[in-house]
């Protein structure tokens, strides 16, 4: 719940500091918020593709084509394992099945550029920052869980559409690959590798 809760109060601060933002087309202020589509890989922890995340992202054009901004996402993958032995201290063991789930948020700055400033804006970007993580595993009655910092980088490529020049509002549309140093005593992830798409809106 908290994390629904920060990222309400983020998207009405960015909402604020664009407000004074009209004519979309070559504009110098920016905000892209919607729903991210997370694909976790060749990890040691959970490797699939899930739904639930959420991004935005903001900045401010120095030139009609570069711009600086920052940048705040989340996303949750999960990740169901057959029974498994487990093995424990006393040479005693546990068979059970188990569901993984591993919550990634990173934020940091970013650096845009917008091939050209019309309707359709296709553009290239960098983010850099930190990433938090959680590592939790559910046991039958008990779970195991780990957090872990690490340095976040991620390309990039995306568009932004605005199909009325005077309007205050477009869509967006973008991929991107993300790599983090994330990495815990516990459950030993060394290195976090991630995929998607994001789908949402423009102002």
């Amino acid at each position: 719940m908290k994390k629904y809760t920060y990222l309400l109060v983020v998207a009405m601060l960015l909402l604020f500091a664009a407000g004074e933002t009209h004519a979309q087309v070559g504009k110098r202020a920016y905000m892209n918020i919607g729903w991210q589509f997370n694909g976790a890989f060749h990890n040691d922890f959970v490797q699939n593709v899930q739904g639930y995340g959420a991004y935005l992202q903001n900045g401010y054009y120095l030139t009609p084509l570069l711009a600086i901004g920052s940048f705040s996402h989340f996303s949750n993958n999960e990740q169901y394992l057959e029974k498994q032995t487990y093995p424990l201290e006393n040479s005693a063991a546990l068979t059970t099945d188990t569901q993984r789930n591993l919550y990634q948020n990173a934020f940091g700055p970013s650096l845009r550029l917008r091939l050209w400033p019309l309707e359709v804006q296709p553009y290239i970007e960098v983010k850099m920052g930190a990433e938090y993580a959680v590592a939790s595993t559910y046991f039958s009655s008990y779970v195991l869980r780990a957090t872990s910092w690490g340095f976040y980088v991620s390309p990039e490529i995306g568009v932004t559409y605005y199909p009325d020049p005077d309007s205050d509002a477009g869509l967006h549309l973008a991929v991107y690959y993300s790599y983090s140093t994330n990495t815990d005593a516990d459950f030993h992830p060394h290195g976090l590798n991630n995929w998607g798409f994001k789908l949402g809106v423009a102002f």
